[in-house]
């Protein structure tokens, strides 16, 4: 088995990223020891030379293992699991596998006015009162449409067991079970019960800095 020992995750200062949270929340699972540091983001932290060079892409979160430094979020837990032994991050078979990647990049790239409107501050800070745009309103109706037709019917997991991808559509579901928005119960059953796994309990209590 590869060392562990220089496992090194830059997140965001707020640890509001989705993206940063699905990688740590993949280490936990993984059960890989590893060092945590923050950047602000808002301070163009991320920009200065030193990180964008080792990162590439110049963007949290970032896994550097001895001296190799990889950025985007799937990419690294695809690379966790192939590289580390452990519990699996993904299903195990190929269609299922490939699902759960297509669903990954689908709520990566998709939904952009859902994720504006309703930021990862209403789901680790507070909700908020403004109505959905009807661009946002589009945009939930979709995830919910494809979360029911992806979910099985009475199943906890997408994939018949715990996958990274279960917290992936979880905290985008999250976005507006927390925020109050309708949704299928069935649905915000499956988010709640995501948000209660002990890896993302622990992403949950990571001592967040006061909204400016």
């Amino acid at each position: 088995m590869p060392s562990t020992s220089s496992l090194h995750l830059t997140v965001d200062a707020q640890y509001c990223s989705p993206y940063a949270m699905s990688v740590y929340v993949a280490l936990l699972e993984k059960q890989l020891p590893f060092t945590l540091s923050t950047l602000d983001l808002d301070a163009g932290a991320n920009h200065a030379p030193a990180y964008a060079l080792r990162s590439l892409t110049a963007r949290v979160p970032a896994l550097q293992h001895g001296d190799f430094v990889l950025s985007e979020s799937s990419a690294i837990t695809e690379y966790l699991d192939e590289v580390f032994s452990g519990p699996a991050l993904y299903p195990p078979h190929p269609q299922d596998k490939a699902r759960a990647r297509q669903l990954q990049a689908w709520l990566r790239s998709d939904l952009l006015p859902l994720r504006q409107e309703r930021d990862t501050l209403v789901v680790f800070y507070r909700p908020i009162r403004c109505p959905l745009s009807d661009a946002a309103r589009r945009a939930a109706h979709k995830l919910l449409r494809v979360a029911e037709q992806a979910l099985p019917a009475g199943a906890d997991y997408l994939f018949g067991q715990w996958s990274i991808v279960d917290v992936d559509l979880a905290l985008m579901l999250n976005r507006l079970r927390l925020n109050g928005d309708p949704m299928p119960q069935r649905l915000a059953d499956y988010a709640a019960l995501q948000w209660q796994r002990t890896s993302v309990q622990r992403w949950l209590d990571l001592p967040r800095p006061a909204l400016k």
